[in-house]
């Protein structure tokens, strides 16, 4: 009895001899990296096949930037209820729910032949997609204790970064052999078997039946014991300061990662006249690095804390260094050499996101759990509709000047600029109190 009680109170009966604190929070945390990578596999197998999209469908790159504005569209819409949606039925059957959508929607672009059927296809992705970041960090909210959760979203947001790795190694090589056709359609028995392990294993920390009591009252730490309310309807959360600190700093950056990730080939390919079986080492080279820059950012306010930084401070100094890193890739229109070019898109790419671990982190710390899920939710959407605005004058702009400087101008500095914005608002990140 006295194991249950230490199990079910969160720093109950500390007198037992010291545990094990146990790793099933970190499992959790790799099934969330897998959702990931499966999701950005399906994200990236249209900006590979771009330049093939153009040769085989006579794709302009306007018409390219209105089947990701489909996506995007849909995936604002998407995010004005996900967050919600997550929040009232869980994560478990929330995130599964999400995969089930987006894993129909990803394998019927292998259908599509006209530009208005990707963009169809495309709409449907975009409503699939849309609830995974909301409800991947709340399931880290639920799994990790504050000191942990920069680490844990670095870590299985780095399955982003893999994603488009897997991706860049498998499309180039299905298109050639099959068709791009059936590109579209590889990573539909990752999904079903992620679906069914999601199913089966995963609970919440207190019904989790493998989970001890010491990792249970270590998951637990620094969070206050409150009984289960209602959210907070989403017209009060858009009063606080820190709802808008959050949303400009994905409205700004998130366009950024979304233009690399959807045009990043079409540069290669433009700039230095690499086939499609020739654009998979550039990818590798930048998503591998972006996938240290994601791990690595989540560890970044580690040494800020170590010098005296309090948590808050910490996180914003690792935000700084991440947008100064992020500031060279202005320059990418000027290199000469596809090496050079790689090197500042990987910089920029690791350092976006690094940037994002700690953003996506900034909403739990400035919001109580029942609301993480909904405040990302808006940051998302608003992000969302950015990269939306942001396509459509890419697209226009190349179709109309073939010149990529002030499209990537744009980019590097929007992370100091959304940092500004967010210490003008919420200066050091200070917490939410619904009670005030």
């Amino acid at each position: 009895m006295g194991n249950a009680i230490s199990r079910d109170v969160p720093g109950g009966n500390t007198s037992l001899p010291k545990e094990r604190i146990g790793n099933v929070r970190w499992s959790i945390c790799a099934m969330l990296f897998a959702a990931l990578t499966i999701n950005y596999m399906d994200r990236s197998v249209i900006s590979i096949l771009k330049p093939t999209l153009e040769q085989s469908i006579g794709m302009t790159e306007q018409g390219y930037s209105y089947v990701v504005d489909a996506f995007f569209i849909a995936y604002s819409i998407g995010l004005l209820v996900v967050g919600r949606l997550v929040d009232k039925v869980g994560t478990r059957i929330g995130f599964l729910a999400i995969m089930t959508v987006r894993t129909m929607a990803a394998m019927g672009h292998g259908l599509a032949n006209t530009v208005m059927e990707f963009g169809v296809a495309r709409f449907a992705l975009g409503l699939g997609e849309s609830g995974s970041f909301p409800a991947a960090i709340k399931t880290a909210t639920e799994w990790f204790p504050q000191k942990e959760r920069a680490l844990a979203t670095g870590i299985f947001n780095s399955g982003t970064n893999i994603g488009a790795v897997l991706a860049a190694l498998i499309v180039p090589w299905v298109t050639v052999h099959f068709g791009w056709h059936a590109a579209f359609l590889v990573t539909g028995a990752f999904s079903a078997s992620w679906i069914l392990i999601w199913y089966l294993f995963y609970r919440k920390p207190a019904d989790h039946p493998t989970l001890s009591g010491r990792e249970l009252r270590h998951i637990c730490e620094g969070m206050a014991a409150a009984p289960a309310k209602p959210s907070t309807p989403w017209a009060t959360l858009l009063v606080y300061r820190q709802t808008w600190a959050y949303t400009f700093g994905k409205a700004l950056t998130d366009p950024v990662w979304w233009f690399i990730l959807f045009w990043m080939s079409a540069f290669f390919s433009a700039r230095f006249h690499l086939s499609l079986t020739h654009l998979g080492l550039p990818m590798i080279i930048v998503y591998n690095a972006s996938a240290v820059g994601s791990i690595f950012g989540g560890w970044l306010p580690v040494p800020y804390l170590k010098m005296g930084l309090s948590p808050s401070k910490a996180r914003l100094a690792a935000m700084f260094s991440c947008a100064v890193v992020a500031l060279p890739i202005c320059a990418v229109t000027l290199v000469t050499t596809e090496w050079a070019a790689i090197g500042l898109f990987s910089l920029v790419t690791a350092a976006h996101q690094g940037w994002s671990a700690n953003l996506f982190t900034t909403a739990s710390d400035m919001f109580p759990r029942s609301e993480v899920a909904s405040v990302t939710g808006i940051g998302s959407m608003a992000g969302g509709v950015a990269a939306t605005l942001f396509a459509t004058f890419v697209g226009y702009w190349l179709q109309h000047t073939h010149n990529y400087t002030v499209i990537f101008i744009a980019c590097g500095c929007a992370y100091l600029t959304a940092l500004l914005i967010m210490v003008l608002l919420a200066p050091g990140l200070k917490k939410v109190d619904f009670e005030a």
